[in-house]
């Protein structure tokens, strides 16, 4: 797939409020401080120049902000879980906004969810990874800053050990780097993927 253009359409805050169109959608997913924004930058072919916003402060989005990509789908882009600087509340909401998001969302068409490769999965991670699994929404997981890895570290199988963690195939994980851009050729590919499931259904 060829990034041609990028555009923010808006965001959604409440689940009764409607889509800025009816376009297919594909989330982004993940733990608050994993570095999704950095990643969808750098898929998108923003790196520099972002459209998703990043911020040293994890919990930065705070709503689903949809980014139509190349007029033909929406990128969402889901608030982030785990410590998020905000009360229990606020914390509490966009759990709920999230999961009925993912739970009603008819364009829908796949969540492409992010785990930081330096760390096992979190108790969190399981339970979204689960979550996704009895919705029946197709998954991906991106295994986010495999440039800090050490080579020791890669050799090990991390890939491997994050699919047996989380109760996925290997071909459901990306080895990415948003400083690098390693991975990213992969998720564009299994992005197309989707959509072009969808219309071939």
């Amino acid at each position: 797939m060829i990034i041609r253009s990028v555009e923010f359409m808006g965001s959604v805050v409440s689940n009764d409020q409607p889509f800025p169109g009816d376009l297919p959608q594909v989330a982004f997913a993940g733990r608050s401080n994993v570095g999704k924004s950095s990643l969808i930058n750098r898929v998108l072919g923003r790196p520099r120049r972002g459209v998703a916003r990043v911020s040293a402060s994890p919990g930065k989005t705070q709503a689903l902000n949809f980014y139509e990509v190349n007029r033909s789908f929406f990128l969402v882009d889901l608030p982030g879980s785990g410590y998020a600087k905000a009360p229990k509340a606020v914390r509490e909401a966009w759990r709920v906004l999230v999961r009925g998001y993912l739970a009603g969302s008819e364009q829908l068409r796949g969540v492409v969810y992010l785990v930081d490769s330096r760390h096992a999965p979190t108790a969190g991670d399981l339970e979204f990874v689960g979550y996704l699994a009895e919705t029946g929404v197709p998954m991906l997981i991106a295994l986010t800053k495999v440039d800090k890895l050490k080579a020791r570290d890669r050799e090990k199988g991390v890939a491997r050990r994050v699919t047996e963690q989380l109760g996925v195939s290997e071909d459901q994980v990306v080895a990415s780097s948003a400083r690098t851009g390693e991975g990213s050729e992969e998720l564009l590919d299994a992005i197309a993927a989707l959509l072009e499931m969808e219309e071939g259904s």
